[in-house]
């Protein structure tokens, strides 16, 4: 086996937050739904962003943010996203290197234009989001390192993935070269939605043995085996993963495996301020955890306090350093 250079390889959609402050008469002119999210053409998204005030951009994406995470808590995360030779797509790999993040992925080039999630912020607070998907659905094999790959504990890939023809081939090649070195694979179900149209593949992934480790909150659980009663999801992925994370927003966070279930209560002592990113960052201290060779109860501890720090302030990236966190709690020395 190849020696472990990362914690863990995140691959994801790399999609760029760009903020603006707007008056609601902004909306109004724009014929936009205050509080709505919409998908947007490569027109729309080019006319909208010229039509923007002062903006604040900040890299986001689900899977860049659990790389983000690992990387304050003092891991060593790597990540492929695809993003266009532009100017977002530069600032996204700067900020992304910026914390520590190994982000080595050939941008697209004369093509579309990197995927930007804007939102724009009324003065009530309230968010009003028009994502456009651009250069990251573009995402291929060709763009899987297996040096990598082989170099991480485990890799770590969103359900969005799915959507993409050739992003779903890139994470089965992650997959295989993963498990051809002896690393584990891990798939997050991403949302529910993703879950409804591919259900019966997420399945497949897992009980044909190419997914090692499911992340999923309990709406999604739910979702993957049609069932209201979150018991019965339970005993089901047991017998079909050999491990999932499962998030329970305030009832805290369980680990199941065939062998042990492990169920960690909700901090108290967090103000909930934005739940954005919240599984995003569990899944940083509970990969953290696994890579280091944390047990169940440890892994799942630390990726709460991480999910904690992140839904007390606006914003799916951790503010405070989390490896300062961990340390306070006990977690590393």
């Amino acid at each position: 086996m190849t020696d472990t250079r990362f914690d863990a390889l995140c691959i994801g959609n790399a999609i760029c937050d760009v903020f603006s402050h707007v008056e609601e008469d902004f909306l109004s002119r724009e014929n936009l739904v205050k509080g709505a999210m919409r998908l947007i053409d490569t027109a729309e998204a080019v006319r909208l962003y010229d039509q923007m005030g002062q903006t604040v951009r900040i890299s986001g994406g689900s899977a860049g943010n659990t790389a983000a995470g690992i990387a304050s808590l003092g891991g060593k995360p790597a990540y492929v996203g695809k993003v266009a030779e532009d100017e977002l797509g530069q600032s996204y790999a700067h900020d992304m290197r910026g914390v520590g993040v190994h982000f080595a992925t050939q941008p697209l080039a004369n093509r579309a234009p990197t995927a930007r999630s804007m939102i724009l912020i009324t003065p009530d607070g309230e968010r009003t989001m028009n994502t456009y998907l651009g250069a990251c659905v573009e995402l291929s094999p060709e763009d899987i390192d297996p040096d990598t790959v082989r170099a991480a504990a485990v890799t770590y890939m969103e359900g969005y993935l799915w959507d993409p023809p050739a992003a779903k081939q890139a994470f089965l090649r992650a997959a295989e070269i993963a498990h051809a070195a002896g690393r584990r694979v891990s798939l997050t179900l991403s949302d529910a939605f993703c879950v409804d149209r591919y259900r019966p593949e997420f399945l497949a992934l897992m009980r044909d043995g190419i997914v090692d480790l499911l992340f999923a909150n309990e709406h999604e659980l739910r979702s993957l085996y049609e069932t209201s009663d979150l018991q019965t999801a339970i005993d089901a992925v047991r017998e079909d993963c050999r491990l999932t994370a499962l998030t329970l927003g305030g009832e805290g966070a369980m680990a199941i495996s065939r062998e042990e279930t492990v169920h960690v209560p909700a901090r108290k002592d967090i103000e909930v301020v934005d739940l954005t990113g919240a599984g995003d960052l569990f899944a940083s201290g509970f990969l953290f955890g696994m890579a280091r060779d944390f047990d169940l109860t440890t892994s799942t501890e630390l990726g709460c306090l991480c999910a904690a720090e992140v839904i007390g302030h606006v914003g799916a990236r951790p503010e405070r350093n989390l490896a300062d966190l961990a340390r306070q709690e006990g977690f590393v020395s």
